[in-house]
C-alpha cells in the first residue's frame, strides 16, 4: 500500500454564500495597498463596485486592472504590471475566473522578483514568496483559487505555457457561490466539466514511488492518499448538482455543491496533477480556439477507456462516486464509469467528437505530436504514452468511437 500524501493549499479557504462580503476585512489584516485584477464585464457589476467600497471602507488602497483577456496573453501581463507601477502594492486580489486569478497570480510574482514570466515557466522556477495573493472566483471550473499553477498564452509558442510553484498558491481563497448564479448555462457547463476532469484526471494519476523526495522534485506528485480524498467528493457533488446548476442557475444548493466540487478538484489536481486529457486539449485549443472545459472534457471518457486497463480499480471508484448503480465488479464497474462521464458531459452539451470542436481532419498527427510535448502531463498518465497511443486516442476521439478503445 503507498500511504504518501501530499496537500499544497492557501493558508485560509473561506467557503459560502455571502462569504465575498468578508474580503474586506480580510484584506486589511493582509497588506494596505490591492492591486485588484478582474475583466471589464465584471468590473462594471454593481457586485464588483460593492466589494470595491468594502476594501476602501477597511483602510485599503484600491487600484483596479479590468482588461484582463481570456487565456491571458504576455501583452495583459506586461499592460497589468504597468499598471501597478508607483502604487506600492503589498498584495493583488484576482476577481473572476481563472485568467483573472492567474494573472493576479503572475502580477504577483512579477511584483516580487522582476523580470519577465519567461523565466519562470515550468515548476519551481519561482525563488521565493510572491506578494500575498487573494482569490475570488466567479466560475466554478479552474480551480486556480487554490492551485500552484498559473496558465498563460505566449505568442511565440503554439500553446500554452504554465508556470507551476507553490509559491503561486494564494493566501486566501473566498468562495462565494452566490459569485456563479448569474453564469450562462454554457460557462456552467463548461466551467463544472473542467472541474470535474481535474478530478478524475487526479484521482486516476500515476501512483510514483513514495521517495523522500517526490513532494521537493514535483509541484504535481502524482495521485496519493490526500489529493484522493478531496478528488472523491469532487466527483460525488459535481456528478450529482452539475447539471442541476446548468439547467437552473438560480438553484442555490446546486451552486454550492458545484462551487465545491470545482475547489475540491482543483485542491486534488494541484498536487495529484492532470494527464493525457490535459495534454491533448493544450494542441487542440490552440488549433480550435475553443473554451478549455470543453475540450479536456470531450477528451475524459477516452482517455478513461485508454487508461482503464492499468488503473481499473480507481475507475471503478470514479462509477461509486458517480453512483452508478447496476454494475458490480471492478472491470463492470470501470467500464461503467466510462459510459457514466461520457453520458453526464453529453447531458450538459458538451461536444461529442473532436470533429465537432473543429479539429481538422488533417490535423490529427500534429495533435498528437504536439501533444507528447506537455511531458509533465504525459508522464502522469497512469499508462505509458506515445505519439501512437496519443494518436489512438485522437482518432477514437475525432469520431466519436469509443469502442476501438475497450
Amino acid at each position: 500500500m503507498n500511504d504518501f500524501g501530499l496537500t499544497r493549499a492557501p493558508r485560509a479557504i473561506v467557503f459560502g454564500l455571502g462569504q465575498r462580503k468578508a474580503l474586506g476585512r480580510i484584506a486589511a489584516q493582509t497588506g494596505k495597498a490591492a492591486l485588484v485584477c478582474t475583466d471589464q464585464r465584471l468590473s462594471a457589476e454593481p457586485v464588483f463596485a460593492a466589494m470595491m467600497d468594502d476594501l476602501k471602507a477597511h483602510g485599503v488602497a484600491v487600484r483596479v486592472y479590468d482588461r484582463t483577456l481570456a487565456e491571458l496573453p504576455l501583452s495583459c501581463i506586461d499592460d497589468a504590471v504597468n499598471h501597478a507601477s508607483g502604487f506600492g502594492a503589498d498584495m493583488v486580489i484576482g476577481i473572476g475566473g481563472g485568467s483573472c486569478m492567474d494573472l493576479a497570480k503572475v502580477v504577483a510574482l512579477l511584483l516580487a522578483h522582476g523580470g519577465h514570466p519567461r523565466d519562470y515557466y515550468g515548476e519551481f522556477k519561482v525563488p521565493g514568496p510572491v506578494l500575498p495573493i487573494l482569490a475570488v472566483p466567479t466560475t466554478a471550473g479552474t480551480g486556480s483559487e487554490v492551485t500552484p499553477v498559473a496558465v498563460l498564452g505566449d505568442p511565440e509558442r503554439a500553446m500554452k505555457v504554465g508556470i507551476s510553484s507553490p509559491h503561486l498558491i494564494a493566501h486566501t481563497a473566498i468562495c462565494d457561490p452566490e459569485l456563479t448564479m448569474t453564469c450562462p448555462p454554457s460557462l456552467t457547463a463548461v466551467s463544472g466539466a473542467d472541474a470535474l476532469t481535474h478530478a478524475i484526471e487526479a484521482y486516476t494519476a500515476l501512483v510514483r514511488p513514495a521517495t523522500p523526495t517526490l513532494s521537493t522534485d514535483h509541484v504535481f506528485v502524482g495521485k496519493n492518499v490526500l489529493s484522493d480524498a478531496y478528488a472523491l467528493q469532487s466527483i460525488r457533488l459535481l456528478a450529482r448538482y452539475l447539471p442541476d446548476a446548468v439547467k437552473d442557475g438560480s438553484n442555490a444548493e446546486a451552486r454550492v455543491a458545484v462551487m465545491q466540487g470545482a475547489m475540491l478538484a482543483g485542491l486534488a489536481f494541484g498536487t495529484g496533477g492532470t494527464a493525457a486529457a490535459h495534454a491533448i486539449q493544450y494542441p487542440v485549443g490552440a488549433l480550435t480556439h475553443t473554451p478549455h472545459g470543453a475540450g479536456v472534457a470531450q477528451l475524459m471518457p477516452y482517455v478513461m477507456a485508454f487508461n482503464r486497463s492499468s488503473c481499473p480499480a480507481a475507475v471503478a471508484d470514479v462509477a461509486r462516486a458517480m453512483g452508478v448503480i447496476g454494475a458490480s465488479g471492478e472491470e463492470e464497474l470501470s467500464r461503467a464509469a466510462v459510459t457514466a462521464v461520457a453520458d453526464l458531459f453529453n447531458t450538459i452539451g458538451i461536444p461529442k467528437t473532436l470533429a465537432e470542436l473543429g479539429l481538422p481532419a488533417d490535423k490529427l498527427d500534429w495533435t498528437a505530436e504536439q501533444s507528447m510535448a506537455s511531458q509533465r502531463l504525459v508522464k502522469n498518465n497512469p499508462r505509458a504514452l506515445d505519439q501512437a497511443a496519443m494518436k489512438t486516442i485522437i482518432d477514437a476521439a475525432f469520431v466519436g468511437d469509443l469502442a476501438r478503445l475497450a
